[in-house]
């Protein structure tokens, strides 16, 4: 896992779906939103699923979307949440699609960038 910490260096793209995830996250009302972009540049935009038969976080259903949608691979990655950093378990899933190098952008709930790591 490779850190960068702060904003600085963020572009327009990467602003946009740490922005999207925010958004999911407020209007779902749920722990953690997340928004992923796919190779074509779509992105998928998702919340945490807390169902007693399901539970996955955001990022992995961001993820799990674009796989459903046909995206072969991932550009970058963003989640909102009150944690630190990203559950393991979620860079796994962004790096199944995006392999290790792909950016996981990790911003508190006010939307800042905690962190920049890569999937793998």
């Amino acid at each position: 896992m490779t850190l960068s910490d702060g904003s600085a260096g963020l572009g327009p793209e990467d602003r946009k779906i740490v922005t999207l995830a925010r958004s999911a996250r407020v209007r779902n009302g749920v722990a953690e939103g997340a928004a992923v972009r796919d190779e074509t540049g779509r992105t998928y935009v998702a919340g945490t699923v807390e169902l007693a038969s399901l539970k996955l976080s955001a990022l992995r259903t961001a993820v799990a979307m674009a796989v459903a949608s046909g995206a072969t691979s991932l550009e970058a990655a963003a989640v909102v949440t009150e944690a630190e950093s990203v559950r393991d378990e979620d860079r796994a899933a962004v790096r199944d699609l995006g392999g290790a190098g792909t950016p996981v952008l990790v911003a508190g709930v006010d939307g800042v960038l905690r962190v920049s790591v890569t999937a793998g």
